[in-house]
């Protein structure tokens, strides 16, 4: 979708605002620590859209209860469950900020994050950043590791490693970016959306600054390095279009990479 430049939200002298997009789908247990690391921020110029994937649990009256106390924080409820990529790109509709970025409803986010980030991209002008995260676990236990970003990645670089751009990390400016949409595919659609922003010959800049910490479930696709294998090796081939030997090529890059990370871990 093009962004019509006049619709984005800065007043004259004000900072920027930020649109949040906060997927969620039965996430009670997590939701409310991550819209109280949003209202904690000391960036106080967004909006977080969280839009929720056909709940069976409670998510909704929690964030029904956050809407009361904060009117920054928009609902939007889907009829039917559709996934995260529809999801993303119903709350990317919707966004009015200058900037965009990405939490998901399990995960959280450096009172500091949005600051350093916006300063960040307006002091070097940069179209697309993202940071330094942590790990923890489904308890919300730090495990101790840090993702650090690189300082610049390009499309050959990204598809050389797939997992280089953490998705609660990143920030876009939707003034300078045009048709932000994710891929409607079950898994690996943020990877599959950088790739496109990035085929433009676009870069991604790394900030060196741990400000997120996301949150390892067991038997999730990310903490399944088989099943992160076959989606990856999914997006090369079935939306980048790769032929079989350029696939296999990125794919053995990744490989080899991961089996030594699971090796020295």
């Amino acid at each position: 979708m093009k962004i019509n430049k006049k619709e984005i939200y800065m007043e004259k002298n004000q900072e920027p605002l930020v649109s949040i997009i906060t997927p969620t789908y039965n996430s009670d247990r997590f939701i409310e620590r991550t819209i109280k690391s949003v209202r904690d921020q000391t960036y106080q110029n967004w909006e977080m859209i969280i839009i929720d994937d056909y709940s069976k649990d409670q998510t909704v009256n929690q964030v029904k209860n956050y809407q009361n106390k904060d009117k920054r924080i928009k609902l939007i409820e889907l009829n039917q469950n559709s996934g995260a990529a529809v999801a993303r790109n119903t709350g990317i509709n919707e966004a009015k900020g200058k900037f965009l970025a990405f939490l998901d409803s399990d995960d959280l986010w450096d009172s500091t994050k949005l600051t350093e980030q916006v300063q960040f991209m307006l002091d070097n002008d940069y179209k697309f950043s993202f940071s330094d995260y942590s790990i923890m676990d489904k308890e919300g236990n730090l495990l101790n590791k840090v993702i650090p970003a690189k300082k610049q990645i390009g499309y050959h670089s990204l598809l050389r490693h797939p997992g280089a751009i953490g998705c609660l990390t990143v920030m876009l400016d939707r003034e300078r970016i045009d048709n932000i949409v994710m891929p409607n595919i079950k898994t690996r659609q943020d990877f599959a959306l950088w790739l496109k922003i990035l085929k433009r010959g676009i870069n991604a800049y790394g900030l060196n600054k741990n400000l997120a910490t996301y949150r390892k479930v067991p038997g999730s696709i990310s903490s399944n390095k088989v099943k992160a294998a076959k989606k990856n090796w999914y997006v090369y081939r079935k939306i980048e279009n790769l032929n079989i030997i350029k696939s296999g090529w990125y794919f053995s890059n990744y490989a080899i990479r991961a089996l030594i990370r699971t090796i020295f871990s």
